[in-house]
């Protein structure tokens, strides 16, 4: 790579660079503007250049010819503009991303993607694609299988630098060669050539076929033969998708019949969190008076002896929508001012009505830890009251869900960083007290003993024991698997 700028004078590497930023500078300081701090170093840039060749290697011949944002980077980081190449490279990224989801199944994404109703309703086409936050698109790509939980790491903390080291906005952070390069491996080996896994492999294949064509009873053991496999927030992605599909305004018959059919095999696999969801999903219909989706909502919870997942009360819609708000602005740029009036909101309601409903109670928990650890640059101090009092209004068992918090690949993401890890240290004191139940208290001894970084707790295998809750139970039998004779 860096043959490219050497081309002037093989004896003196650089000359051809140094040549150009003298250039460059003098007809910026013949026009009176700023030279200091305007260009990286010529060692920085050659760092980058020499690097870049690594992550192009890996780059399939075939697929290089649509990476336009690539050539940009390359180019920004050979002119030392390293803010301008982080944010080309973002644009590859999410390009790509956006690529994969297109050829996997758009309305499973959208699906698991953006739940809200009102969003959902429009978003049908790739086109829509750019309308979905690139948070949302990280974490939808994961629930599906399109990044692993690796990938979404790695890609969430890139998403982050672009974010506050880019040119994308105004910022003093200076980025290395080394990164740079780093970070374009990452987007070619967790993105561009990542394959698919079995499971996210049979789920298209399954997503595509109920589409197509009417499942017979004795195709049906074969079919969701895979579901006694998947992890568990694959199978509560499924079940989203599934639940997508038939409250759909216009379903088909024949994808209405498949998902009847498909339902009560899933169903067991679901997460009692994600049952919760989808009695929530059902009060927001019937909230809004969309009466065709709810009733086709009503009808799967009713398939399985689900009524026990409507909402307790409509407070629980209410509750839910807050807490969009406040995930909406915590992802959001400027978040540590416009945090505050959300998280206050949410503890109005809570407040107000003096215990959380059990339907949202495990998305109020992670969400008020999510928003309580911050990002790189600390909590946001504006609304830090609002969540230390919710956090301290916890029962102990909501204690205990929230020292649980470290397994959600979410919230585990971020506690590689340093502020994080600091707010991380805060949550574990103000829910100490709270832990009553020995299971609780031994899987608090473990945290605290642990000695590497909070990210890996989830990797320690004793600790991932501790943490497992007890499975949901089975609320419906499963049919036996037919033979097909």
């Amino acid at each position: 790579m860096t043959e490219i700028i050497r081309r002037g004078d093989s004896s003196a590497p650089g000359t051809d660079l140094e040549r150009f930023e003298d250039m460059l500078l003098q007809q910026l300081a013949d026009a009176g503007l700023p030279t200091d701090g305007v260009l990286v170093d010529i060692d920085e840039r050659e760092q980058a250049l020499s690097s870049f060749g690594g992550a192009l290697r890996r780059l399939p011949v075939e697929e290089r010819g649509r990476s336009i944002y690539v050539s940009k980077m390359i180019t920004a980081a050979a002119a030392g503009l390293f803010d301008a190449a982080l944010n080309y490279l973002w644009n590859e990224t999410v390009g790509e991303l956006r690529r994969r989801v297109a050829g996997y199944d758009l309305a499973y994404f959208f699906d698991i993607a953006v739940t809200s109703h009102d969003r959902r309703k429009h978003l049908s086409t790739e086109a829509d694609l750019a309308k979905v936050d690139d948070v949302d698109l990280l974490r939808a790509s994961r629930e599906i299988g399109l990044l692993s939980d690796t990938g979404h790491a790695q890609l969430d903390h890139i998403r982050y630098m672009r974010n506050y080291a880019s040119a994308a906005h105004p910022n003093q952070v200076e980025l290395t060669g080394m990164q740079l390069a780093a970070w374009l491996e990452t987007c070619v080996r967790q993105v561009i050539t990542l394959p698919y896994d079995t499971i996210t492999a049979e789920t298209g294949r399954l997503l595509k076929n109920i589409k197509q064509d009417r499942l017979e009873t004795k195709d049906v053991p074969a079919t969701t033969a895979f579901f006694d496999d998947l992890p568990q927030d694959r199978a509560d992605a499924l079940a989203a998708g599934l639940f997508g599909l038939y409250t759909d305004p216009n379903p088909t018959a024949v994808v209405a019949d498949n998902v009847r059919m498909l339902w009560p095999e899933l169903w067991p696999e679901v997460s009692e969190d994600a049952r919760h969801r989808f009695g929530v999903r059902y009060g927001r219909f019937r909230a809004s008076a969309v009466t065709v989706q709810a009733n086709a909502a009503k009808e799967l919870l009713n398939l399985v002896d689900g009524g026990a997942y409507l909402p307790e009360q409509e407070r629980a819609v209410e509750i839910d929508a807050a807490l969009d708000a406040l995930l909406a602005a915590h992802h959001g740029y400027n978040n540590f001012h416009t945090e505050a009036a959300p998280a206050n909101a949410l503890a109005v309601l809570v407040g107000q009505y003096g215990n959380v409903p059990t339907p949202v109670e495990g998305k109020y928990i992670l969400t008020l830890v999510e928003a309580f650890l911050g990002n790189n640059w600390g909590p946001s101090y504006a609304a830090e009251p609002s969540y230390e009092g919710l956090l301290s209004s916890l029962t102990s068992a909501q204690a205990g869900r929230a020292l649980r918090s470290f397994m959600d690949p979410t919230i585990s993401a971020k506690l590689w960083q340093d502020t994080v890890r600091v707010q991380w240290d805060k949550l574990l004191t103000i829910l100490e007290p709270k832990l009553t139940s020995r299971s609780d208290r031994e899987l608090f001894n473990a945290v605290r003993g642990f000695t590497g970084t909070p990210d890996r707790l989830r990797q320690d295998t004793k600790i991932a024991r501790l943490a497992s809750p007890k499975a949901p139970s089975k609320r419906i039998v499963r049919r036996p698997r037919s033979t097909g004779a």
